[in-house]
């Protein structure tokens, strides 16, 4: 099949990998959320030899990821597994979670899942990592942004960017602690949070 293709992919992924190198140095399992085309992942895994890559996404999308994972092949990244916020269960042990671009995408009850998932199922010291734009204190960081909400709300009003101190709230409600918010590329930040408790 022909391999799926996003160039936010292909522009993001290095100055998202800057970042999650030494943050995921002592990461021995990680799923990502939403793994869509499949690009991030087979970039990722092999730079990160020494961790579980577990890529997740609705069915629809495996095929695509497996076409990248068999174009692109590493010991430690994994065949794609079904994860559907809507009724799935939480696919098993990790010590982080990294998901990119979906906070807008997804309506926000599943926003809400995905945070209190991860907040109850990673152990002490897990993180949580979050990848897209985000609004702070209800302003756009762009003007690019504001077309870009604009965009995603015309198609579905249940998408749109997100403010932070919500995600933060979330967050901070399911024993997760901020620690980092990165400033990466096109208006994106990556937003690191750590579990607290046991």
């Amino acid at each position: 099949m022909t391999l799926p293709f996003s160039q936010a992919c292909e522009n993001n992924k290095q100055p998202i990998l800057d970042v999650l190198h030494p943050l995921l140095a002592d990461s021995k399992r990680v799923l990502e959320v939403g793994s869509g085309t499949g690009q991030h992942a087979v970039h990722f895994a092999p730079a990160l030899p020494w961790l579980e890559w577990q890529p997740s996404d609705l069915a629809e999308h495996h095929p695509g990821i497996e076409a990248w994972r068999e174009a692109h092949p590493s010991d430690n990244l994994h065949s794609p597994i079904l994860f559907d916020l809507r009724h799935s269960d939480w696919p098993g042990d990790f010590d982080a979670v990294f998901s990119a671009n979906t906070a807008h995408i997804m309506a926000w009850p599943l926003v809400q899942r995905l945070i209190e998932e991860a907040g109850h199922h990673l152990p002490r010291n897990g993180l949580f990592i979050l990848y897209g734009p985000f609004n702070y204190h209800g302003r756009y960081t762009s003007e690019s942004n504001e077309r870009f909400d604009a965009f995603l709300r015309s198609r579905d009003p249940e998408q749109g960017i997100r403010d932070f101190e919500a995600i933060n709230t979330l967050a901070e409600q399911a024993g997760l602690s901020l620690e980092q918010d990165n400033a990466l590329p096109a208006n994106n930040r990556l937003l690191v949070w750590r579990k607290c408790g046991g």
